[in-house]
């Protein structure tokens, strides 16, 4: 009545031994125990792996970084042991024959120097500046966190003799050295700059202990985060400087703070990046990549204080890069300086003291008033009459703590529109006896970062923080359509002169042209870094970009060649082109206005204010450039032909 194998049976000598229950749960126990130790054990190593990884990754972009900046320094060299080599043969005819043949002795000699005996020389000469250099300069906390400049120039340098020992000619180390000397004295000027005020869980912090990083991370330590020291705090994240007390470092655009965070409604302005009153804090961090930095004689030789013409003789700074990457310095023509239209240089007129960090500017086509935009309002300054200048009007356009990023005036010089940290547009009509506003455009974006208007001033075009740009009707006030595809924020823009193509650049490192008549994307150019602001020429096929590499960089339209522009230390925050097309300025967090020849890039002047430059605009007639700043005033030159 009970089936078979229902009772358990003794077992039988061969037979296969049977766990109890408990024994087989103990036995799963310890199997799971096994696991779980191998487990952590794989996941340890997985860890190590990755971390191995991002090291090699930084490795790999630091060493592309080194090439690319021995690269132009062979470059550079090439073309000074050209110039020395014509100047020696004008020369050579001149001397006695005895001396002809010193000088000869003495050129074939260079020709043999091996690579030992000059790394022998760079390294004796390094130690010579070192040993000269480093007693004069205190070595107290340094303000950005790192070592003194004297030491972590050092061990840079002496780590890649070796392998850059060829490449580095006397007038490079006496760059170096003038740097070194300037950075002594800056230090001693300013022995009270803190880092105090930064969060100590910021990313910055754990990039000042992660050794050597790129040249855009060691800028991008520069970057504030904080506000004025009075509390003011803008909710979309425009910092810029007002007071030196009150500029403490920040995580800034670092990739760690660019990763999508619950807590961050906006990707990080462009204007975020210009509030350093000099750039001192950037030399000494610099130091550290001294021996492949990819243009060094710049960084000491092309800042002058007063606008002047830059001399034929000095390091390339202009380069073509043709369809397959190759960069050549480019051979400026002799008219490239002079003839119809080029300035030979620009005289300042008006200083017009806004009060506040001045982002964005304009001036009326009758060059009789200047617009300065900055926190909550837009001044209007009548600059036709000689004297002291004080604003003739104020238009209050946003909250007070919010900063206006953009003021465009429509072509009859009757109506202004403004954006900046707020959802909404406002026009402005000028005519009246007191300007009032006329109209308010609202999108759905938090801030507007730049605007262009069409050529015949019956649309408007915005560039939103959400990567939009939003087509507006300014007769009827509505919305037309978007023109989406950038991935962050949209930060420039500006019209083809025939009015039918549209330019924008972005913080997603994007340039995209825009049909404005089929309303879709015809083009897009991929960079390394992100665009910062870019012009169209207006009577060329040149297309002007400023990045936040300090690059400028002129592509054309329709080729693939490009012309990369080096004179810039640090972000490039604004462009514009002249009306006549042939030359154009750019201003950065550098303190620096530049003046280029279309579309070479021969620098025509330049001029070093005493802080980040923001904003720029030239008039109708080409004959005066407004500027606007981190020290709360913006200038008017006059363009001297």
């Amino acid at each position: 009545m009970f089936p078979q194998g229902r009772h358990p049976t003794p077992l039988q000598p061969g037979q296969p031994f049977k766990f109890s229950v408990l024994e087989i749960c103990d036995r799963i126990k310890e199997e799971f125990q096994f696991l779980q130790a191998q487990y952590h054990s794989l996941k340890l190593e997985c860890e190590k792996l990755v971390s191995e990884k991002t090291e090699m990754q930084r490795h790999y972009v630091m060493y592309y970084e080194m090439s690319y900046g021995l690269n132009i320094e062979m470059h550079k060299q090439a073309e000074i042991v050209k110039r020395l080599s014509a100047i020696c043969a004008q020369i050579m005819p001149f001397l006695t024959q005895e001396h002809q043949q010193q000088v000869l002795q003495a050129v074939e000699r260079a020709k043999q120097v091996t690579m030992g005996e000059l790394n022998s020389i760079v390294g004796q000469q390094q130690l010579q500046h070192l040993s000269h250099h480093a007693s004069p300069i205190p070595l107290t906390p340094h303000p950005s966190g790192m070592p003194p400049s004297s030491l972590s120039g050092a061990s840079g340098t002496s780590g890649l003799l070796a392998l850059s020992g060829a490449l580095m000619a006397h007038s490079q180390l006496a760059a170096k050295e003038d740097r070194v000397a300037q950075d002594g004295e800056n230090r001693e000027r300013t022995p009270s700059r803190s880092v105090s005020a930064s969060p100590p869980e910021s990313p910055q912090d754990e990039e000042r202990t992660g050794g050597t990083e790129l040249k855009r991370k060691r800028e991008e330590k520069d970057l504030p985060g904080h506000y004025d020291s009075d509390g003011d705090k803008s909710d979309y994240n425009l910092v810029v400087d007002e007071d030196p007390p009150s500029e403490p470092g920040s995580p800034g655009n670092t990739p760690s703070s660019r990763l999508p965070s619950a807590g961050r409604e906006m990707p990080e302005s462009p204007a975020s990046i210009a509030s350093s009153r000099s750039t001192t804090p950037l030399k000494p961090k610099d130091q550290s990549l001294v021996a492949f930095e990819s243009h060094p004689h710049l960084r000491t030789s092309t800042i002058s204080s007063s606008l002047s013409t830059i001399p034929g003789g000095k390091p390339a700074y202009s380069f073509h890069v043709s369809a397959d990457g190759q960069m050549q310095p480019v051979p400026f023509p002799p008219d490239a300086l002079i003839g119809s239209g080029i300035p030979r240089h620009a005289r300042q007129l008006h200083t017009l003291t806004h009060g506040e960090v001045v982002c964005a500017v304009t001036i009326s086509s009758s060059t009789q008033h200047v617009y300065t935009g900055g926190k909550g309002c837009v001044k209007v300054w009548d600059v036709g009459q000689p004297g002291t200048k004080t604003a003739v009007a104020q238009l209050d356009c946003l909250n007070r703590d919010n900063y206006i990023r953009s003021c465009k005036l429509l072509p009859d010089g009757r109506s202004l529109i403004v954006g900046g940290e707020a959802s909404t547009l406002s026009i402005w009509d000028l005519a009246a006896p007191t300007p009032r506003i006329k109209a308010e455009l609202t999108s759905s974006a938090p801030a507007c970062y730049a605007l262009a208007i069409s050529p015949d001033a019956k649309v408007c075009f915005s560039c939103c923080s959400d990567g939009n740009i939003v087509v507006w009707d300014l007769q009827n006030q509505t919305m037309v359509r978007q023109f989406q595809g950038h991935t962050d924020g949209a930060s420039c823009i500006d019209i083809s002169n025939y009015g039918t193509k549209l330019w924008t650049g972005g913080l997603d490192n994007t340039v995209r042209c825009w049909d404005l008549r089929e309303g879709r994307q015809l083009q897009q150019h991929d960079f390394s870094s992100q665009i910062f602001s870019l012009g169209y020429c207006p009577t060329g096929e040149w297309l002007a970009v400023g990045m936040e590499s300090s690059n400028v960089e002129i592509l054309h339209v329709t080729k693939p060649d490009k012309y990369q522009l080096h004179l810039h230390e640090s972000c490039v925050l604004s462009l514009k082109f002249a009306s006549c097309g042939k030359w154009f300025v750019s201003t950065g967090k550098d303190n620096l206005l530049n003046a280029w020849r279309t579309p070479y890039g021969a620098s025509i002047f330049q001029s070093k204010e005493s802080s980040s430059v923001l904003s720029c605009d030239i008039s109708v007639n080409d004959k005066f450039i407004v500027t606007g700043s981190g020290d709360k005033k913006a200038t008017v030159y006059e363009v001297v032909y």
